[in-house]
């Protein structure tokens, strides 16, 4: 019996889609069978099919933006932005393969000619998170599309709407049915998808726990590309901030943007202790006027809610065992409407506790430490598992440079929140965050792997040394 997956409006609780979750192995088999003539076809071919795809979401930008916003919950003037950075993701991707994996020449001797050119991987699984539903899985795609290989992507099961409309344009562009391949389900499906043996390539957004489990399968598989972005537990430093106000907008900004559900979401706020008092105060009054609301309403809200109200138990669940460490609640974590996934932004200062875990909370969540110098900010800031992203505030360029020498991250900002990274540049991070293989620009990297050829004009070769004289 076939089962469904069924996606609910975190907004409402109302049904907005539904669909059977697939057979993998079919869907691969279309994909292994398609990716041969995708690879053959000429690159001009292969970009122009991407540019038209960009043309149609350009065309229905409104129906992608609406649908982002009714199945994650986030405002719809967000939504708008990651569509924005689904289009300008193809302009960015056929610039970096330029850059990145171009074939050029190397100086060779007369008569030889010693060149790289790039190959793609094959089939490549591409498992997207359910808080950038489209842009991020979008920002694998593109660049594998244009290296030549066929894809397999599963969205998150609690985003399969999304994930269906960005293959359906896809193949509203032209490209072949079989080049990319939708799986709809849940972690069954996305385990079978990964062990594939036709699988080559496994592109990854979500949690450490499931990156670490992918790093491990993949052990015994060096032949594997694996690429993985696995989130952060990300430090904001505010340092001798001269503009209290400007510094506690770019703390809320870091924190509490898309209700905290950014990997790059600032989870630690680390400031000098005995002159933090205007700061948070300023940071309070900041929290207590943020609209939350549903990604439609008028007013518009600075955030929505959190994806489901399982990951809003499981916040509130862990918010009080922060607190139960020896937490200071400053601003608590409290539902906002019986049976919907709504919280408000809570602030808790975990100076003074016992035993801080380190761990990615990806809700509406600050922790604040207080330290007594700049050196002990930024070993604060390193006491993390994670490495994806840090900023400072404030401080002085020569602070900043030390922290950035200093600092284990994948994005390291000063006088910026610490979300917000640009697609024009490397995205990724160390440690629990990832695995070398950053994402965005440098996406080009894993998408195709370089081939060296020397050639000569004939065959010709001689031995000088070793041999036993011709009798």
């Amino acid at each position: 019996m076939t089962s469904e997956l069924i996606s609910l409006e975190p907004a409402t609780g109302a049904e907005l889609w539904r669909g059977a979750t697939s057979n993998v192995a079919t869907e691969v088999a279309a994909a292994h069978a398609a990716w041969p003539d995708w690879a053959a076809r000429p690159l001009a071919e292969r970009i122009a099919l991407v540019e038209r795809f960009a043309e149609i979401v350009r065309a229905r930008h409104e129906d992608m933006a609406t649908l982002i916003a009714r199945e994650t919950g986030k405002p719809l003037w967000e939504t708008r932005t990651e569509v924005d950075a689904v289009i300008n993701k193809v302009a960015i991707s056929i610039q970096a393969y330029a850059d990145r994996t171009s074939d050029r020449d190397i100086a060779a001797a007369p008569g030889q000619r010693t060149w790289v050119r790039h190959k793609p991987h094959g089939v490549m699984a591409v498992l997207g998170p359910y808080n950038f539903p489209a842009h991020l899985p979008n920002g694998h795609i593109i660049p594998a599309l244009i290296a030549g290989n066929a894809i397999v992507f599963k969205p998150s099961e609690k985003t399969p709407a999304v994930g269906a409309m960005l293959v359906k344009w896809l193949h509203d562009a032209a490209i072949p049915q079989g080049v990319v391949r939708l799986v709809i389900g849940g972690a069954e499906e996305g385990r079978a998808l990964v062990a594939h043996p036709n699988v080559e390539g496994i592109l990854f957004t979500g949690s450490a726990r499931t990156g670490i489990a992918l790093n491990r399968q993949f052990a015994d598989q060096p032949g594997k590309m694996l690429a993985l972005e696995m989130g952060g537990n990300n430090p904001i430093i505010v340092w001798d901030a001269a503009d209290i106000e400007a510094a506690a907008t770019l703390v809320v900004q870091s924190a509490y943007l898309s209700a905290g559900q950014r990997c790059t979401a600032a989870s630690r706020l680390i400031l000098q202790d005995g002159q933090h008092g205007p700061l948070l105060d300023a940071i309070c009054a900041l929290i207590d006027r943020i609209i939350i609301d549903g990604p439609f309403a008028d007013p518009a809200p600075f955030m929505g809610p959190v994806i489901d109200t399982a990951t809003a138990e499981g916040l509130r669940t862990r918010f009080a065992m922060l607190a139960a460490k020896g937490g200071k609640i400053i601003r608590p974590l409290e539902p906002l409407q019986k049976g919907l996934p709504f919280l408000s932004p809570a602030l808790i200062d975990m100076t003074d506790a016992t035993d801080r875990p380190d761990e990615e909370l990806f809700g509406p969540v600050l922790q604040i430490i207080r330290v007594q110098d700049f050196e002990a900010a930024i070993r604060e800031a390193n006491a993390t598992a994670y490495g994806l992203a840090a900023s400072v505030i404030g401080g002085s360029e020569a602070q900043f440079q030390q922290a950035w020498t200093q600092l284990r991250a994948g994005v390291i900002n000063w006088n910026r929140p610490t979300n917000g990274a640009p697609s024009a540049a490397p995205f990724g991070g160390l440690g629990l965050s990832g695995n070398h293989r950053p994402s965005a620009y440098y996406a080009a990297d894993y998408c195709a792997y370089p081939v060296v050829s020397v050639a000569g004009e004939a065959p010709q070769a001689s031995i000088a040394t070793g041999l036993r004289p011709l009798d």
